[in-house]
C-alpha cells in the first residue's frame, strides 16, 4: 500500500471515529434534553398539581364558621340564663316547655301549613320587657336538644343586644354582610363553645337597615337558612315592633313568632297592635316574661300560643 493509500485510510478512520464520537456527543446531548424536558414536565405537572390543590373547590361558603367565640357559661348562668349543666334549675324548666311548642310547631304536623317554620321572630311591643334575654335562653335551651341545632341571629341593628349579652366582639356582623357581596357568610357566622348553637351578630349600624333587611340577598339568605339544615332552628331578635320598620319586614320572613310580654306593664292595646302587624299566617305565641310567682321563687315564665 502507498503512503498516500496508507494516509488516506488513517484520515478515514480518524473521521469515522470523530463521528462516532460526534454521534456519541450528539445522542448525550439529546438525552440530556430529554432528561431536562421531563424534569421539566414533571415540575409543571406538579405545579398544577398544587396549584389545582390550591384552587379545588373549597367547602360551600354556608357549611361551617370561620371563627369561634368562647361563652362565659358561668357568667350566663350567674345572670340566671339556662344552665348547661347538670343542676335542674327552674328557668331550664320553664324554657323546656316553651321551646317545646316551637320545635313543634318548627317540625310537627303544623310546620306542613307555614312557610319557613323553622325560622322564629322574637320580638316585643316595647323596648325593655326581655326580648333579647328570651332569644337567648331560647337558643341555649334549644341547644341542649341531641338531634337540633340552633342560630341565634342578632337582628336588631338599630340596638344590638346579643353580642353585648353574650361578650362577643367580632366586626363583622348580619349588616355587612347584607351590603358587601365580598363577605361570606362564614365571615359572619360564629361557633361557640356550646357543640349545637351559632351566633350572628348585628353588625355594623347603617342608615338603611329596613332596605338591607328587605333586599334580596336577606331574601337568599333566609331561604338558605331555612332549607340547608333540616335539623336547624333560627331565632332572630328583632327589634320591638311597635314603631320600627325593620320587625315587620322580618317577619314577614319567618313562619313563627314570640312575642315577649312584661307582666303588669304591657298594654293590652300594645299586643293588639303588635300582633296586627304580623303576617296572618304566622303561628304566633306569647312569653309571659318577669311574671311574680306566690311562692317567693322569684321571676317566672309562661308562654301561650296562639294564631295571630
Amino acid at each position: 500500500m502507498s503512503t498516500i493509500e496508507k494516509a488516506l485510510t488513517k484520515l478515514n478512520r480518524d473521521n469515522t471515529g470523530r463521528a462516532e464520537d460526534s454521534d456519541q456527543h450528539t445522542e448525550q446531548k439529546t438525552a440530556q434534553k430529554t432528561e431536562q424536558k421531563t424534569m421539566v414536565q414533571r415540575a409543571t405537572e406538579h405545579d398544577v398539581s398544587s396549584a389545582k390543590a390550591v384552587a379545588s373547590p373549597q367547602p360551600d361558603k354556608h357549611d361551617g364558621a370561620a371563627h369561634t367565640v368562647q361563652l362565659d357559661l358561668a357568667l350566663l348562668e350567674k345572670n340566671n340564663f339556662v344552665s348547661l349543666s347538670k343542676d335542674r334549675r327552674l328557668i331550664n324548666e320553664e324554657y323546656r316547655v316553651i321551646k317545646r311548642k316551637l320545635i313543634n310547631n318548627a317540625f310537627g304536623a303544623l310546620s306542613k301549613t307555614l312557610e319557613h317554620p323553622n325560622l322564629i321572630l322574637v320580638s316585643s311591643s316595647r323596648p325593655g320587657e326581655g326580648k333579647t334575654f328570651s332569644a337567648i335562653n331560647l337558643a341555649l335551651s334549644i341547644a341542649l336538644e341531641q338531634d337540633k341545632t340552633v342560630l341565634l341571629v342578632d337582628a336588631d341593628v338599630l340596638r344590638p343586644n346579643v353580642s353585648k349579652t353574650l361578650g362577643i366582639s367580632h366586626h363583622l356582623g348580619l349588616t355587612d354582610y347584607l351590603q358587601s357581596t365580598s363577605v361570606t357568610v362564614p365571615d359572619i357566622l360564629l361557633s361557640t363553645n356550646v357543640e349545637r348553637l351559632k351566633v350572628i351578630t348585628a353588625g355594623s349600624p347603617h342608615h338603611l337597615s329596613t332596605e338591607l333587611l328587605a333586599s334580596e340577598r336577606m331574601s337568599q339568605l333566609v331561604d338558605e337558612f331555612s332549607t340547608r339544615y333540616p335539623d336547624r332552628i333560627v331565632i332572630f331578635d328583632a327589634p320591638p315592633l311597635l314603631g320600627v320598620n325593620e320587625t315587620a319586614v322580618m317577619a314577614a320572613m319567618c313562619g313563627q313568632a314570640v312575642i315577649v310580654v312584661e307582666e303588669n306593664r304591657t298594654r293590652l292595646a300594645e299586643i293588639e297592635q303588635s300582633v296586627s302587624l304580623l303576617p296572618k299566617e304566622m303561628a304566633v305565641g306569647f312569653l309571659i316574661n318577669k311574671a311574680h310567682r306566690n311562692q317567693g321563687k322569684g321571676y317566672g315564665y309562661g308562654y301561650y300560643y296562639g294564631a295571630s
